[in-house]
């Protein structure tokens, strides 16, 4: 059984990570930004423990895992799921949005990260998970924002994964390709069968695809892996 803290947990992809580790035993935190009824949803249906955050402020990741440490005792595995996406030509997007997918998808991580790692460093255990996307691997049009947060995540994990593998702590990144969730609504129905048409396996993936990788990747089955980026798209990208 291990200690879990999913950082956005409260629909999609993070949904299914919180549904799966509880299956499994595990204790799990997870946290929700403005999604209050999904989350005492998904708290009544497994069990696991909802703490609002705001991913974009420091004070508000630091109160967050604060709360997980103290319901969970320690935080063994640390998901940082939490995202938004933005849909936009570059010469459209504003300073303010631009900042805030920028906060949202990459500083987030960083928030959280410094916050955990000094009682993992200190126990010399401990498992990072990070979610970019095949749009950080190879950039999408009109999703220059988004591209370029999850690019930074990719980046952050890598070096992560050198700075603290000596004190026996893994890093690793899962980047989606297309996936059944509520971030693709903007996305027309053409657009999504276009995508899925192209994909070699020809169909969009499900949250509980990510999430088994997820599950793998916090495992002892994975304790020789770090710094890896794992692709879970299909074979859209490889």
């Amino acid at each position: 059984m291990s200690n879990i803290l999913i950082i956005g947990g409260s629909r999609g992809i993070g949904a299914e990570a919180v549904r799966l580790f509880a299956e499994s035993g595990d204790r799990v935190v997870f946290t929700y930004h403005r999604s209050e009824l999904d989350a005492d949803d998904l708290r009544q249906e497994t069990g696991a423990i909802p703490v609002r955050c705001d991913v974009k402020h420091p004070d508000s990741v630091r109160i967050a895992v604060d709360k997980a440490t103290e319901a969970l005792g320690q935080i063994d595995v640390l998901i940082c799921n939490a995202a938004i996406s933005d849909y936009s030509l570059i010469t459209d997007i504003d300073e303010t949005r631009w900042e805030e997918v920028i906060d949202t998808n990459l500083n987030g991580v960083f928030y959280a990260v410094r916050r955990v790692l000094p009682a993992m460093i200190s126990r010399k255990s401990g498992c990072i998970i990070t979610v970019s996307s095949m749009w950080g691997q190879v950039g999408a049009s009109c999703e220059v924002a988004y591209s370029a947060a999850k690019a930074g995540v990719i980046g952050l994990t890598k070096a992560l994964a050198k700075e603290v593998g000596p004190s026996g702590i893994r890093v690793n990144c899962i980047s989606p390709g297309l996936i059944d969730t509520d971030m693709n609504a903007e996305v027309s129905a053409e657009a999504l069968e276009e995508i899925a048409e192209e994909t070699p396996l020809s169909r969009m993936g499900s949250p509980l695809d990510v999430a088994k990788a997820m599950k793998f990747l916090a495992s002892e089955e994975a304790s020789f892996i770090t710094g890896q980026i794992i692709g879970v798209n299909g074979g859209l990208v490889v």
